[in-house]
């Protein structure tokens, strides 16, 4: 896959400039990228025929929920919430049963686990040490249902506070490593208690989640992954967070400029956003503007020093599959880089 130093680009009628530095290897360097117009899938996100591990799926019943019952009282009547929501698990034929896996989370499961699924069957057994993942666990969890403001997924995603780190880390992992079935198979499976073994990956409020995720616990979570990530004025209006974010995952980025203002975390964050991305001739003043909001997120991630990667994939939309399917194999690289069962 080609990467290209960002040149500058007009995005609707609001102009950009990034300048790079060359990166040595462009596939595993951080900095800002273009891919596109062009589109092909990654060969190693797709099924070479290698060994499979084993799938597992199981549900949750949100009234059994101590952090997200389905009952906030911020919720809109009119959406409704899910009874249960599916969890589902993939189990790479690398993992080894008895070691402390690491641990990838995506939301808005299943959404791209197929491909998540062929990059472990494929490069957790590369024989090229730049091009190869450490057998992680994924574990893809749905969301509570419908959508934006007022709706249980957008509580849970777009909520400025450390609640859904809380629920993923409290109440889904230890579900995980309790259900029958998995245990069936794995008597001995058990997680990494290191937070740079800790990924999650999302996309559009799922992305804007798995930033909050490690922007509020980076004790828990470090390996971040967002597309089309909703860093625009998402969050619920009456909300006890509007307090502090009153403009919700904007504030990463302008007005409180949250990113930019707070002490470097310890966290490894890959962005990415759609040239045709949601709103993306919108007006600075609406707050919802994805291409504005996620080039801002870039600017601050880089001025404040972080371990970056961000991409800009022209001709595409929102959440784009064809995004995913020539980038996705080469940002699980990019994020897992440095990590060698503990380390970083």
């Amino acid at each position: 896959m080609l990467f290209k130093s960002f040149l500058p680009l007009a995005i609707g009628c609001w102009l950009f400039t990034y300048t790079v530095a060359a990166q040595s290897n462009s596939e595993n360097g951080n900095g800002n990228f273009v891919v596109g117009p062009d589109y092909t899938i990654d060969p190693a996100l797709t099924d070479l025929g290698n060994p499979k591990g084993k799938y597992f799926e199981f549900s949750m019943r949100l009234a059994d929920s101590k952090i997200f019952p389905g009952t906030d009282a911020t919720l809109d009547s009119k959406k409704p919430v899910r009874e249960t929501r599916q969890i589902f698990v993939y189990v790479p034929a690398a993992y080894k049963d008895g070691t402390k896996a690491p641990i990838l989370v995506t939301l808005d499961g299943p959404s791209r686990l197929d491909l998540v699924r062929n990059a472990l069957d494929n490069l957790t057994i590369s024989t090229d040490a730049t091009r190869k993942l450490p057998a992680f666990i994924t574990i893809a969890v749905q969301n509570g249902g419908d959508d934006s403001k007022g709706s249980e997924r957008g509580l849970e995603y777009d909520t400025m506070s450390d609640r859904f780190a809380r629920f993923i880390n409290d109440e889904v992992l230890p579900a995980v490593l309790s259900n029958q079935a998995i245990k069936a198979a794995y008597p001995n499976i058990a997680f990494t208690a290191d937070p740079w073994g800790k990924a999650v990956m999302g996309c559009s409020s799922g992305g804007a989640a798995a930033l909050t995720m490690g922007w509020f616990r980076p004790d828990l979570f470090r390996r971040l992954i967002t597309y089309s990530g909703t860093f625009v004025d998402q969050q619920d209006d009456d909300a006890a967070e509007e307090a502090t974010y009153p403009l919700g995952a904007w504030e990463y980025h302008s007005g409180m400029k949250l990113i930019e203002t707070t002490d470097k975390k310890p966290l490894r964050i890959f962005t990415h956003v759609s040239e045709f991305d949601l709103r993306y001739d919108d007006a600075e003043e609406t707050y919802h503007n994805w291409v504005m909001a996620n080039n801002r997120t870039a600017d601050a991630l880089k001025a404040r020093g972080y371990d970056y990667r961000y991409v800009f994939s022209k001709a595409t939309k929102h959440c784009d599959t064809k995004v995913y399917e020539l980038t996705l194999a080469n940002t699980l690289v990019w994020m897992w880089k440095g990590y060698e069962g503990g380390s970083r």
